[in-house]
């Protein structure tokens, strides 16, 4: 009997161990925080033109292509900002999933209610994702004798529908960073050909 408790004492922790280690194994292994040379090889590209407005015109003429509003442009120091602004149709509360009958059954309650003072029961408001705001900041400067040197970082936000911030970060894809400079290199020969 003592055995038989001590060979099953055995066997539970060989199989704990076993599944412990198991989920060590697939656990995927945490993303390394990325230095700043890291980050400026792909956010920054060099153009072989020394005119720093052309640059610009082609910078701003590829963010109005690509859906950005300008919301500022200093030519002195060569700064650009810019948002673009995605309505997300997931309209899904924050934090929660909702389903088209919660959806529709407050449009309902909102359409009876009408007219009242006040409502039958005091709820809070239901937030949800409303807005994807992707923001750029640019820089434009001279570099060396012949060369122009664009710098560009992206931000990612997730607004609710009251405007509040949800969820902040960089963009680190450095595919993202590449697509924009071969827009932005389209548009520098666009401008050079006084298209």
């Amino acid at each position: 009997m003592l055995a038989m408790k001590v060979t099953t004492g055995i066997a539970t922790l060989v199989a704990i161990g076993v599944l412990a280690g198991c989920t060590i194994v697939n656990r995927t292994p945490p993303q390394q925080e990325q230095t700043q040379l890291e980050r400026r090889q792909y956010q920054q590209r060099d153009f072989d033109t020394n005119d720093v407005k052309l640059v610009m015109k082609a910078v701003l003429n590829t963010l109005q292509d690509d859906g950005f509003t300008v919301r500022n442009a200093v030519v002195d120091l060569g700064l650009i900002s810019a948002v673009k602004e995605i309505m997300l149709t997931d309209r899904s509360a924050v934090g929660q999933a909702r389903s088209p009958a919660q959806t529709w059954a407050e449009v309902f309650i909102a359409a009876i209610s009408r007219g009242r003072s006040q409502p039958t029961s005091p709820q809070e408001p239901t937030r949800y994702r409303n807005i994807q705001q992707i923001e750029a900041t640019i820089n434009v400067s001279p570099f060396g004798q012949r060369q122009t040197r664009v710098r560009v970082s992206f931000v990612a936000r997730t607004l609710d529908n009251e405007g509040a911030v949800i969820e902040s970060y960089p963009v680190v894809d450095p595919n993202v960073y590449q697509q924009f400079f071969v827009k932005v290199d389209k548009g520098v020969f666009l401008e050079k050909q006084k298209f």
